[in-house]
């Protein structure tokens, strides 16, 4: 009996181990299918109904607010109407809020741009000097190094104007019609907000009588928590970033402290810069300059903002997506090599998404076979019923046809 056992779970288990391997490897290729092809389909969809669910309560509460009667029927502003136009209201406001940071962003720019010849001279007198000790150090011919360093400086230069002007001259229709793409989405994007209010109940009466219910309120509750912890956490993080930059480069009295706090709040928002690009190099320069007083507080601000995201990015992250550290560096990894930049929000959203429907199918397998294993017992059961009653039928007849009663006396 034991050789017997041993033999059927070493049958059994290689069975499991494959089938478990098929349905990873099923799922994950449809989730893949679906990032890849279908979803760059839907996405201004999904974006439209998502803007539609937040301003579903303010656009009801104005349809309602707006509501004439006239002749014992109601008028007013259907709800997609009103969430249009606070939509448009809301992208005007952020528009002229952009316009006026980008004015400002410009003339700081225009204020870089003049102080980029001296910078050159700068730069210049540097070099040479260098090359002038190097001379020294290693006895070579006088301005030898200097002509070779212009030498080389000035190819480098030609090589970059002749490599820039062929790239800007092709791709300046490819901007045209980026423009052109981005107008004719932000249309679409502005009537499918329009329409998902108006239709909204009846696509969540289809969605809840829908064969897929499961699935769809799955893939909706990951996009939702997984979008939502992702942005909350990463807008966050780029403001205080921005807003403690801007306002160390302004005592330190740098002309550019809103530029330049804007810039390492993006580049810290990018997972493959962050702001030792900027702050780590920048102290090195001030160090060599003997500027050790501004060398400690760029130091210092790095260290502020590093240890700011790595508090924050796994106290808002890490509670509400549900993976580890290591488990969201590997899936954004992935994302950005399958997806490019996009990657780093699907990769986590897919992985979440393979792990609940493997789960959510080995769920419903076993519920299925507990079923048939009640099922089958249930009519085990019935039949040895039926058995043991023709049974005892059968014996009982038996008994009576060999011993037949014997008449009552009177």
């Amino acid at each position: 009996m034991k050789y017997k056992s041993e033999i059927g779970e070493s049958m059994v288990q290689p069975n499991e181990k494959l089938k478990k391997t098929l349905l990873i490897l099923g799922i994950t290729g449809a989730v893949y299918v679906g990032f890849r092809y279908l979803l760059p389909l839907v996405i201004p969809f999904l974006c439209a109904y998502g803007m539609a669910l937040l301003l579903r309560p303010s656009a009801f509460w104005i349809a309602a607010r707006c509501r004439v009667r006239i002749r014992e029927k109601y008028y007013g502003i259907p709800p997609g109407i009103a969430g249009a136009v606070e939509l448009i209201l809301i992208v005007t406001v952020l528009g002229i809020g952009v316009y006026i940071g980008g004015e400002r962003l410009y003339r700081e720019a225009g204020m870089l741009i003049e102080q980029i010849p001296r910078a050159v001279s700068s730069l210049d007198r540097w070099l040479t000097s260098a090359c002038h000790r190097l001379e020294g150090l290693f006895h070579l011919k006088d301005n030898c190094l200097v002509l070779l360093t212009r030498e080389m400086l000035m190819e480098f230069v030609n090589t970059a104007k002749n490599a820039a002007m062929p790239y800007l001259m092709l791709n300046s229709m490819t901007v045209f019609r980026w423009f052109m793409q981005i107008t004719v989405v932000w249309v679409i994007l502005l009537i499918a907000v329009m329409l998902s209010l108006q239709e909204m109940e009846v696509w969540k009466r289809r969605r809840e009588n829908s064969i897929y219910q499961k699935e769809f309120a799955m893939i909706g509750r990951r996009l939702a928590i997984v979008g939502n912890a992702y942005l909350k956490t990463q807008g966050t993080i780029m403001l205080l970033t921005m807003s403690i930059c801007t306002t160390a480069f302004w005592l330190m009295g740098n002309p550019y402290s809103i530029l330049v706090g804007i810039g390492v709040g993006i580049l810290d928002a990018l997972p493959i810069f962050g702001t030792g690009t900027v702050l780590i190099p920048w102290t090195l320069i001030t160090l060599m300059r003997g500027k050790f007083g501004r060398a400690a507080i760029l130091l210092g601000l790095y260290v502020i903002c590093y240890l700011l995201r790595e508090l924050l990015e796994t106290k808002m992250m890490g509670d509400k997506v549900g993976l580890s550290p290591l488990e969201t560096l590997i899936s954004m990894y992935v994302g950005l090599q399958l997806f490019g930049l996009l990657g780093f929000l699907l990769g986590p959203i897919g992985l979440l998404l393979i792990e609940d429907l493997v789960s959510a199918a080995e769920g419903s397998e076993a519920s299925g076979g507990t079923a048939q294993h009640r099922s089958d017992d249930r009519s085990q059961k019935d039949f040895g019923d039926i058995t043991g009653k023709v049974r005892k039928d059968s014996d009982t007849q038996t008994r009576e046809e060999g011993h037949p009663k014997l008449p009552r006396e009177p």
